[in-house]
């Protein structure tokens, strides 16, 4: 039996999607936008696409950008924003590089530790407050974060930028279509999306930018987007990425309530094979659905991964964007865990398609991963 449980690094494509996708990968090829008539239903299904998914989040059409996916979105908003920079210790690499590569080029970047209670790690105003400096005209933290699903306060964060007079940006890839966003509430000048975190199709994302904010272009060429974001439109893509989203926060509650079932039962089948576990991302705003990160000390995560993978398992250590990189994970790190925590932590995050079965199938696997592994508690 062959079991997905890595659903924060990519999710499977809803059908659904790949339905609307088809024709414009056949008969509907045409550019958008061309002037003839084979450019007409891709440009009115780009514009139905973006009305739909600005709708799922409490935008404007005209404030969703589409982007090849959260990376690029992120990177749009770290180098084409000004002023001294604030991020998180625990971002997405995509944050942390663009933020890197921009300290190269003379940038000040300043960091913020998130705050540790209890095997979690969040971000609160005070922190913002001990880090802040003079300059600062973006902040970037996650809405929740990639490794530990731990959910940040995104609205007592961007109305503390605001009050200093900075903009403020959250990745909230990892929450779109898991959570309910409303940039609205959230009071964020700058959100990033990727449609494979939510059963969209891959090389897909959106970036939101409130009206009147000025960001320069990050890719020059033609005046898609209007103007700001040029390349000739994946309308298969597009269109995929908005029914997806559109269908997953129809049934939000629904998928929350089956999700938060089935991670009550690994946990509680967890604890019964291993009562020392160690489960990481507690918060103030609470967990995502579905999300486990767990410590099995003295059990290195890499050993347990690759047993459970010879069972049909798949599960992971981190951000699978790091899955080459065997140093301990930069978010374990910022979060105060122990080496050997950090080192015997894996990630466990269901989805849509998991059933009990697949839970059971997990824990058995995890039982005989343990034992081999020898020191199991009984």
């Amino acid at each position: 039996m062959k079991v997905y449980a890595d659903h924060a690094a990519t999710t499977p494509l809803m059908p659904e999607a790949l339905e609307v996708m088809l024709p414009f990968l056949k008969e509907n090829f045409g550019n958008p936008s061309s002037i003839h008539s084979w450019a007409r239903n891709p440009r009115e299904a780009v514009r139905e696409a973006r009305a739909m998914i600005a709708k799922c989040i409490n935008a404007e059409p005209e404030e969703i950008f589409f982007t090849s996916g959260g990376t690029e979105a992120d990177n749009w908003v770290i180098k084409g924003s000004s002023g001294r920079l604030l991020v998180s210790s625990y971002e997405h690499h995509a944050v942390l590089n663009a933020a890197a590569s921009e300290a190269k080029r003379g940038r000040d970047v300043v960091y913020v530790r998130p705050k540790v209670g209890n095997g979690g790690g969040y971000i609160m105003p005070e922190k913002l407050s001990k880090a802040w400096e003079d300059g600062i005209g973006l902040v970037s933290v996650m809405t929740a974060n990639n490794e530990i699903g731990t959910i940040n306060p995104i609205h007592l964060l961007s109305e503390f930028a605001h009050k200093r007079g900075a903009l403020f940006h959250t990745d909230a890839v990892q929450a779109v279509g898991h959570i309910p966003i409303d940039v609205q509430e959230m009071g964020v000048d700058f959100l990033s999306a990727s449609a494979h975190k939510f059963n969209g199709p891959k090389g897909m994302g959106f970036l939101f930018i409130r009206k009147g904010v000025k960001l320069e272009s990050l890719l020059n060429g033609g005046q898609q987007e209007n103007g700001l974001r040029a390349g000739t439109e994946n309308v298969a893509s597009i269109v995929g990425m908005a029914t997806a989203l559109k269908m997953n926060c129809e049934r939000m509650e629904e998928n929350t309530e089956h999700l938060e079932n089935l991670t009550a039962r690994l946990r509680d089948g967890i604890d019964r094979i291993f009562p020392d576990a160690i489960y990481l991302g507690d918060g103030v705003a609470g967990q995502l659905p579905g999300f486990t990160s767990v410590s099995f000390p003295g059990h290195p995560a890499e050993g347990l991964l690759h047993m459970l993978d010879l069972k049909g398992i798949a599960v992971s250590t981190g951000a699978a964007c790091d899955s080459k990189n065997t140093k301990i994970s930069h978010v374990l790190k910022a979060i105060n865990a122990t080496n050997d925590i950090a080192l015997s932590t894996i990630r466990i995050t269901l989805g849509l398609e998991n059933t009990e079965a697949d839970v059971k199938a997990i824990l058995a696997a995890l039982r005989v991963a343990l034992m081999n592994k020898g020191g199991m508690s009984s």
